[in-house]
């Protein structure tokens, strides 16, 4: 077996997996799936930067609850 016949035998694994993308049990999922408008895209913005704030805050308190009550060297 050649080089040649080695690639092309990759390219058509390759391509019959990439074929079968839209024909699964995800079709109907991707069928359905939409760009989100404007609006939901900055909902999500707002919640997940307000979920890491959060996060933030969270590991900042307790960075500080351990600098003032517990003293480790």
């Amino acid at each position: 077996m050649t080089i040649d016949e080695k690639l092309l035998d990759v390219q058509n694994k390759f391509e019959r997996k990439i074929g079968g993308i839209g024909k699964g049990k995800y079709s109907r999922i991707l069928k359905m799936a939409k760009k989100p408008t404007r609006d939901e895209y900055l909902k999500v913005i707002l919640i997940t930067g307000a979920g890491i704030m959060i996060l933030g805050l969270v590991g900042f308190f307790i960075y500080l609850v351990m600098g003032v009550y517990i003293h480790l060297p």
